[in-house]
């Protein structure tokens, strides 16, 4: 119900918005900005995603907590999606999401409003057998060679 008050909202504001600036500057005008802010959102877009992008690599490369790089590329998409959307209000806000600053204080923000539960994966987490050092085990072994597959078919020159 939240989601359908929200985008009544924003439709609202949006027309409102088209109204007052295409009656101030003009229908030509009006669609031109239009354009303009698309085109060049998704300029930044492409830009601020991919060093978003070259962050989260970094992170996972350096076994750092990608969660920040993560909320970063979210928003960075987040807001391509309010540039290709035809609005003054939704271009303001998707502008406003590719400034790296306001991103970081909405993910602080967002930081203290949410919690979240994690968990770490550690694969040597599992019971751990060893035999105590006074303790000796016996046993046998044959060392098992693979059978050797042919890489090409016999020439007929020699024999296989």
């Amino acid at each position: 119900m939240l989601l359908l008050i929200a985008f009544i909202a924003v439709s609202l504001i949006e027309i409102g918005l088209f109204i007052q600036v295409g009656g101030a500057i003009g229908l030509w005008q009006t669609l031109f900005i239009v354009l303009f802010t698309a085109v060049l959102g998704t300029w930044m877009l492409r830009t601020q995603g991919i060093l978003a992008l070259s962050n989260l690599q970094r992170s996972f490369g350096e076994l750092r907590d990608p969660t920040e790089p993560l909320a970063h590329g979210a928003m960075i998409l987040f807001s391509g999606a309010l540039l290709l959307t035809p609005g003054f209000f939704t271009d303001g806000v998707g502008f406003l999401l590719l400034i790296p600053a306001f991103r970081t204080l909405m993910i602080k923000y967002l930081r203290n409003r949410i919690t979240v539960q994690s968990f770490s994966a550690n694969h040597n987490s599992g019971p751990q057998q060893r035999a105590p050092q006074d303790e000796v085990i016996d046993g046998e072994f044959e060392e098992v060679e693979p059978p050797k597959q042919p890489t090409h078919k016999p020439s007929g020159w020699t024999k296989h």
